[in-house]
């Protein structure tokens, strides 16, 4: 790890993301000044992790104290936020969103302070240790060369990777990070209800299914999206296929529409492996688009 050359960070907003970006760079050598957030709890809890942090009462304390502000608020509120402070030149000012551009903090660019945008590609949580949690993930980065070097240096810090987005690119972008990690969750939550239909609570269906989800995710990342699909599609198994959907229009006929959309683009993939059963895959997408 390299030495830190710009340490005097404050952060305001003091959720997750926040928090945990907070820790994990105090602990990589940062020195995290001031924090202050909408609801004074969250902002003082972490402030007594961190020994250096001044609990501040406004976001223009912060702002007034620290070289680099991360303005780690909900989306909604962080062109408010940055509106609502005065900046100074030469200032960075930071927001975390992965679906927004910095053109959120043009008012802090009117100042003459440098604007970016690091997100953190991972799902936070609070009871994790963040170094771990944000260590060999990935960040996307926005900004000006001058931002993007010391915000690569933060990265190398945290011991992660990075890819430089542009502004045009963060929709495709975030809606990518939705699609894995936010689905996943109603996925799980869907086939848990299914669970439901035969008795099973949904605490002791997720713990079943845990190890299934594992060992999908392992063999995707081994051998690859195409290669790890499995399952009645993948093998044309259209009686299958006919006798779940028969099942969701008994039980649960609001999954129906789900089930044939992810059949439908499953198709897709079980089409791209080598030696694809043809005749069978073809009968599963004549049932699934009726």
């Amino acid at each position: 790890m390299g030495e830190v050359l710009v340490q005097n960070i404050g952060f305001i907003g003091a959720g997750r993301v926040g928090s945990t970006l907070a820790l994990g760079l105090s602990q990589r050598g940062y020195l995290i000044s001031g924090i202050a957030s909408r609801t004074p709890g969250p902002a003082e809890k972490l402030c007594q992790k961190l020994c250096a942090a001044k609990f501040c009462l406004q976001s223009q304390e912060v702002a007034d104290t620290t070289d680099i502000v991360f303005i780690t608020t909900p989306d909604d509120a962080i062109a408010e936020v940055c509106r609502s402070t005065g900046w100074h030149p030469g200032q960075y000012v930071i927001h975390c969103s992965g679906a927004y551009s910095a053109d959120l903090l043009q008012s802090a660019k009117d100042f003459g302070a440098y604007t970016g945008v690091l997100h953190p590609l991972q799902s936070f949580n609070l009871q994790a240790d963040p170094v771990k949690n944000l260590e060999g993930i990935t960040y996307a980065l926005e900004g000006d060369d001058q931002t993007l070097s010391v915000l690569k240096d933060m990265v190398k810090a945290l011991g992660g990777k990075w890819i430089v987005l542009k502004p045009a690119d963060k929709p495709s972008y975030h809606l990518a990070a939705v699609m894995a990690s936010n689905y996943l969750v109603t996925l799980m939550k869907m086939a848990a209800q299914l669970w439901q239909t035969f008795g099973v609570p949904e605490d002791r269906a997720i713990k079943a299914l845990m190890p299934l989800v594992r060992g999908t995710l392992s063999n995707i990342e081994k051998a690859g999206v195409t290669d790890a699909l499995s399952g009645p599609i993948d093998r044309g198994d259209y009686g299958t296929v006919l006798k779940h959907m028969a099942n969701l229009a008994n039980t649960a006929p609001e999954l129906l529409p789900v089930y044939k959309e992810l059949g439908r683009q499953t198709v897709k993939i079980a089409l791209d492996k080598e030696n694809p059963n043809l005749a069978g895959i073809e009968k599963v997408s004549a049932i699934l688009a009726n």
